[in-house]
């Protein structure tokens, strides 16, 4: 086992282990923000540079400092090895940099996106973007396109973090979409007269950080705090069919696989469950989805009338003091 000590908090870890995964073991503010790694999709990672940490010490034997910033999400731990994350300020201002070029074409429009609540650029845009752009170029733009049935494309929105691309490679049959062009003008597309239609295609919008890829049944439908999640499941011959039902009233609005904390896919879900089961009879109801992140749906606890929601035979799950919870959730 390697040790590694990142702002201060020592924790053990398996010898590969990239610094972003023993960061994540330790939990917290120690853990660096990722827009681009996906730990369940092979070769992810290295893309955005947001996770960028300061190695002070490369390991016991070798005490020698990196002499540059390292992206924490492909850099493996060494034993003895000390890091730096919100305790640098070379650190912290290469990360406002980083943001600033993210948004340097991305459009504020997140009063009409459907990502936003769940984007994880509103959450660094808030904590490390500046007050005004340099950029005084003009931004480039492209039209809204349908790369499937259920599939809406704002390739202005995109930050390039290949995401979609590797669940496109590494869960369905035939990728027929990927990135073309090269430089500033890399954008993503299908090939000519191909739509994205295959049996897992709807994980793209899942994993995708931003706006870029959006849900057609979906959009427009609500916000995303106006709804209430609930977890479910159902027997799926595809996948596990373990997902989470974004309900107003009685009425299911989308359905998503269930995220980690951070914003990662427990499981892929098929686009059966996904787009053709938004009847509540189609779903056993576990009970409401509790949503820790630091998000404004994570203000929205609540101890919902679900009663009428679950299937004759089916007993409620024990109710959550809520009020206990979040004490114990602010003592932690």
């Amino acid at each position: 086992m390697f040790k590694i000590t990142i702002d201060g908090a020592e924790t053990e870890v398996e010898p590969g282990t990239s610094i972003l995964q023993a960061a994540r073991k330790i939990g917290g503010h120690h853990v660096p923000p990722a827009m681009c790694y996906y730990s369940k999709l092979k070769g992810s990672g290295g893309k955005c540079r947001v996770c960028l940490v300061r190695v002070a010490q490369g390991s016991e034997k070798d005490p020698r400092p990196m002499p540059k910033l390292v992206a924490s999400c492909v850099t493996p731990v060494q034993d003895g090895m000390v890091v730096e994350n919100l305790h640098s300020p070379e650190v912290l201002e290469a990360r406002r940099g980083v943001v600033e070029f993210l948004l340097m074409n991305h459009p504020l429009d997140c009063p009409i996106c459907d990502q936003a609540g769940e984007c994880h650029l509103q959450d660094l845009g808030f904590e490390h973007g500046r007050e005004a752009t340099r950029y005084q170029e003009g931004r480039r733009t492209f039209k809204v396109i349908d790369i499937g049935p259920y599939i809406k494309l704002h390739m202005t929105r995109c930050i390039l973090c290949y995401r979609c691309t590797m669940v496109a490679d590494q869960l369905t049959p035939e990728r027929v979409h990927g990135m073309i062009w090269r430089g500033e003008v890399t954008e993503i597309s299908t090939y000519i007269e191909k739509s994205i239609d295959n049996e897992f295609s709807g994980n793209m919008i899942d994993v995708c950080p931003v706006g870029a890829l959006t849900d057609n049944t979906f959009r427009f439908k609500s916000r995303v705090w106006f709804t209430r999640p609930y977890d479910a499941h159902r027997d799926c011959p595809k996948c596990n069919g373990k997902v989470v039902l974004w309900n107003h009233g009685n009425e299911i609005y989308r359905v998503t696989g269930r995220k980690d904390e951070y914003g990662e896919l427990e499981s892929f879900i098929c686009n059966e469950c996904r787009f053709e089961k938004k009847e509540m009879s189609d779903w056993n109801i576990e009970g409401p989805r509790n949503i820790n992140r630091h998000s404004v749906i994570g203000q929205n606890h609540f101890e919902a009338p679900y009663e009428g929601l679950l299937k004759a035979g089916r007993q409620l799950p024990p109710r959550k003091d809520l009020l206990a919870a979040k004490t114990e959730e602010a003592q932690n």
